[in-house]
């Protein structure tokens, strides 16, 4: 009974106090949107300048407060709106470049692709331009290695004046192989990794000879050099040397790989060779 009487009691106390503070408010803003009221109408029935410059210290402010209020959620909609508008027109435009983008790499693909065969059809033109003219440019048209062999075949022989023995190269100017057999449409080529191969080499720019052996693998290897306190290490670059009289001198050959194993061209990593046709003691240059 008494926690009753208590909240009785208290309830008109608060409602006293929530109704006293709402009738503040509403007075309030009775008297802001008034003031602007009188003060137009001061300005129009009464135009006593004085008196309205002292108003408009306190009208033109409480107009303005009044006015901020009241269009707050049309500049909030509108600068929402705004924003939307800004946000739409950045993602259309990063799709377009998205798409340029998307467009200009195609094109520089097709311009490095380009660039590529224009560089391997100058190479090859060069050669054509630039090779002894006693020689033949062929393709090759079948790769035959198996097991410790390594052969492959070219589409020219007899008929272009193709003979066993002669050597033949790659574009580039680096040595692949000799000619073993010929046909009259057709020749095949031992390469250098087969296991019959065995043909004189020098080191680049010095008086160092030595044999390099084919031994199946993709690697051939060095059998020994003239000078003994040579030391032979990874780069060092070796070219053809005709002291046997079987082959051109200065062709390039590879490089060494380490103190035993040649890198060399091999059939499969390339599509068109040059025979040379000129004697075997002429410098190939």
């Amino acid at each position: 009974m008494n926690v009753r009487f208590l909240a009785s009691k208290l309830d008109p106390v608060n409602q006293n106090k929530l109704s006293s503070r709402l009738y503040t408010i509403i007075k309030s803003a009775i008297a802001a949107a008034v003031l602007p009221v009188l003060f137009i109408y001061i300005m129009i029935a009464k135009p006593d300048y004085q008196l309205m410059n002292g108003l408009a210290h306190i009208v033109l402010p409480v107009a303005n407060w009044v006015g901020d209020v009241i269009t707050w959620p049309i500049r909030v909609i509108g600068d929402t709106a705004e924003n939307i508008r800004e946000l739409s027109n950045l993602r259309i435009e990063n799709e377009e470049l998205r798409v340029r983008l998307d467009e200009a790499l195609r094109d520089k693909n097709t311009c490095d692709i380009a660039i590529l065969e224009n560089q391997k059809l100058s190479r090859e033109l060069d050669v054509i331009q630039s090779r002894p003219q006693e020689s033949v440019l062929a393709d090759i048209i079948h790769d035959n290695s198996a097991f410790h062999h390594s052969t492959f075949f070219i589409n020219k022989g007899i008929k272009q004046g193709i003979e066993k023995g002669m050597v033949v190269i790659s574009t580039d100017g680096i040595l692949v192989g000799t000619i073993t057999d010929v046909a009259p449409s057709f020749s095949r080529v031992r390469a250098l990794t087969d296991s019959n191969s065995s043909i004189p080499v020098r080191v680049a720019g010095s008086e160092v000879y030595g044999f390099m052996q084919g031994n199946g693998s993709s690697s051939p290897t060095m059998g020994f050099f003239s000078d003994p306190e040579f030391q032979p290490s990874s780069g060092v670059k070796l070219v053809t040397s005709n002291i046997s009289g079987v082959l051109p001198n200065g062709i390039m050959v590879g490089d060494m790989i380490n103190e035993t194993d040649v890198n060399v061209l091999k059939p499969k990593e390339i599509s068109r060779v040059v025979v040379l046709k000129f004697d075997t003691q002429d410098e190939y240059k």
